[in-house]
């Protein structure tokens, strides 16, 4: 397996491992079950997962992009680990998304909106994998990155952009905080 932290496989991909302490991953888990969660919807497919958006949020069904609530205080202080994390600002990391992941609930193969640019994601509850391919002609370059319970990856730069990633459907309960920062075209969006 590959080293993450010295050596990582892709350009733009890093993780760290208990990136929260158990102890704070289980008030993570309470303030997420607090908040209203709904289903998650891309165009007239429902998926299995519950969502809700801060900061910002991006509507599958119609495309739109609008300023959602802001931030909770509860979450500022993991927002503050994740943007040291990146080498970012907190205050780059304007959207978080928080997801409850049901037994069999998983993500497609897919790349995050061009709205975004910086992905930091924060895995609680169950472990997972996180799976990275890319096209090659007519194959595909893949890749697998363990998620544990309780790190956090960072996504930027090549494999942000080049990679499409996806969660591997599981049969525990996971739930995952994920800070986005706004890219160029994000920002020239909300402005136009």
């Amino acid at each position: 397996m590959p080293d993450l932290f010295n050596d990582p496989p892709v350009p733009g991909l890093s993780i760290r491992e208990e990136f929260v302490t158990p102890d704070e991953e289980r008030e993570l888990i309470d303030r997420i079950c607090a908040v209203e969660l709904t289903p998650f919807q891309f165009r007239d497919y429902e998926g299995k997962r519950l969502t809700h958006s801060f900061g910002w949020r991006y509507d599958f069904q119609d495309q739109s992009f609008e300023q959602a609530e802001p931030l909770p205080a509860w979450l500022h202080p993991l927002r503050e680990r994740a943007a040291a994390f990146a080498a970012l600002d907190p205050e780059e990391l304007g959207h978080a998304l928080l997801i409850r992941y049901d037994p069999g609930a998983g993500i497609g193969w897919h790349k995050d909106r061009p709205v975004f640019e910086h992905v930091v994601g924060v895995s609680l509850g169950a472990a997972t994998v996180m799976n990275f391919r890319r096209r090659e002609g007519t194959r595909f370059q893949r890749l697998k990155l363990p998620l544990a319970a309780r790190s956090a990856y960072h996504l930027t730069g090549e494999v942000r952009h080049e990679w499409e990633h996806g969660i591997v459907a599981h049969e525990a309960l996971r739930f995952s905080i994920t800070f986005r920062s706004l890219s160029q075209a994000g920002r020239a969006r909300l402005h136009a």
